[in-house]
């Protein structure tokens, strides 16, 4: 009887062919070929094991597919091309060998290289040893790309591999015009400053708020604009476009960026900065969609977590909400405290020294010594990577040195990028509470943040009944 058997393939073509080829000499039929293209046998991730702990395994589904039908008996025996195509993990050859060894006789395993037979206990060992050294192998490349990938990050070089950025050739050197010239438009039209709306679509747009990305994906798409991959536009990859340090010509080494790269900028840097300080707002629900504007304002008197808008059996309220990590313990009704916010608001907002002193806010701009500040600590992080690039400096002293002063650019940042002074400029101009009435909710939490830092929300005291108490929101002065 000619045995059924299970070819192990990482690739086809020519390995296929020789496989089928060792089949016929050793008179077997081939029942199935499990293919592993673009699976890995030696990377490993992080995944949850039955017993509900993590380890680091090797995900192949392929190889799995053939341990089960090995086991159970579907197939009589396994070829591959190599012991390096079966496994570079020695979990996984232990695996192979338990399979093989649960059978008597065992289950015949064979390879067209002849680097892979565990007939015999000579043979178990010979392949132990074999993918060890795979292995080995294996990681020394590993160490090797990596660190010529930090050295690339290091000299602002493109490190290779996977598709192109969009908005540059293959060699992600070169500017394509006309896919800049989608990334400017993308970037202007979040920004709210794009000339190509009608009066129609610009009435729509708030220009603090500018456009939304399924709007923009929406529309590329009408146009047949094409992506690099040739997928549809959504919101996800018209946010990637935008925000990739590569359009302000910055390089990313493992999702943080180390310094100016050799390629041109698309976006300008500051244009880039505000596009990411724009959609980062929106993500917290600070610029789009924050319906319950006391989010971040109110505080838990039990615990000090911000409380948060929350639907439930008692209609919508404020919560130190448990699934969020709150204690529980403080719930206001929504509308009671907001009405109760708005009142107190309103009062001051009619106090002439109020008033100045929100102008104040609204007139600050960033000193020329602040901003001279982050050009800078700019300038320093890109002298640190030319210092790594040339060796003067370990990895791990450049890494720790550009933690210190990425901190301070990101505080910069902040500032340059800061929201309340465009609200209160907007809430100030002619009839200040006509303005808070038509005002959006993040607009009003902005307000409110910069009369008072917060308010702490007392626990509701049931001797005095079901009624509201205003002493229950006591604010924040520290």
């Amino acid at each position: 009887m000619k045995r059924r058997y299970a070819e192990f393939s990482k690739g086809i073509g020519r390995q296929e062919e020789d496989a089928r080829a060792l089949a016929a000499r050793l008179g077997w039929t081939v029942v199935k070929v499990i293919p592993e293209d673009d699976t890995s046998a030696f990377k490993r991730r992080k995944i949850k094991l039955p017993d509900g702990t993590t380890a680091l395994r090797t995900v192949r589904p392929g190889f799995r597919a053939a341990l089960d039908g090995l086991a159970s008996g579907e197939y009589d025996g396994l070829i591959a091309d190599d012991l390096d195509r079966v496994a570079r993990d020695p979990r996984d050859l232990e695996d192979l060998i338990d399979v093989v060894e649960s059978r008597r006789p065992r289950i015949p395993v064979e390879s067209v290289t002849g680097s892979l037979r565990l007939a015999n206990d000579a043979d178990i060992t010979m392949a132990r040893i074999m993918c060890a050294v795979a292995n080995k192998s294996s990681r020394d490349t590993a160490r090797r790309v990596a660190r010529k990938h930090e050295e690339l990050a290091a000299e602002g070089k493109p490190g290779g591999g996977g598709f192109r950025g969009y908005g540059y050739d293959r060699s992600n050197l070169e500017i394509v015009p006309e896919e800049a010239k989608i990334v400017k438009e993308i970037a202007a039209r979040i920004l709210g400053t794009w000339d190509g709306w009608t009066d129609e679509q610009r009435a729509k747009v708030d220009p603090d708020a500018g456009e939304s990305l399924n709007s923009i994906a929406a529309d590329l798409q009408s146009r047949d604009v094409p992506t690099v991959t040739g997928a549809p536009w959504n919101s996800r990859s018209v946010r990637s476009v935008v925000t990739k340090p590569r359009v302000a010509g910055l390089r990313a080494h493992r999702n943080e960026v180390v310094g100016e790269a050799v390629w041109p900028a698309i976006l300008d840097r500051d244009t880039w900065e505000e596009v990411c300080a724009r959609l980062a707002g929106r993500a917290r629900n600070v610029d789009l969609g924050l319906q319950r504007w006391l989010t971040g304002v109110l505080v838990c008197s039990k615990c000090d977590r911000p409380l948060m808008g929350w639907q439930g059996n008692h209609g919508v309220r404020y919560w130190c909400a448990k699934p969020k990590g709150g204690c529980g313990g403080i719930a206001i009704k929504a509308a009671i405290v907001e009405d109760e916010i708005e009142r107190q608001v309103l009062d001051l907002l009619g106090r002439p020294k109020v008033l100045e002193q929100l102008r104040t806010v609204a007139d600050t701009e960033v000193t020329e010594d602040a901003r001279a500040e982050l050009a800078a600590d700019e300038a320093q992080l890109k002298e640190m990577a030319g210092m790594y690039a040339r060796r003067e400096i370990t990895f791990a002293e450049y890494r720790e040195a550009r933690g210190i002063v990425e901190k301070r650019i990101r505080e910069s940042r902040a500032l340059v990028h800061a929201r309340a002074p465009r609200v209160l400029r907007r809430l100030l101009e002619g009839d200040v509470r006509a303005n808070w009435a038509a005002a959006r909710p993040a607009d009003k939490r902005e307000v409110v943040l910069a009369l008072v830092p917060g308010y702490r929300v007392l626990p509701h005291d049931r001797s005095k009944g079901n009624k509201f108490d205003p002493a229950r929101l006591v604010p924040i002065t520290d």
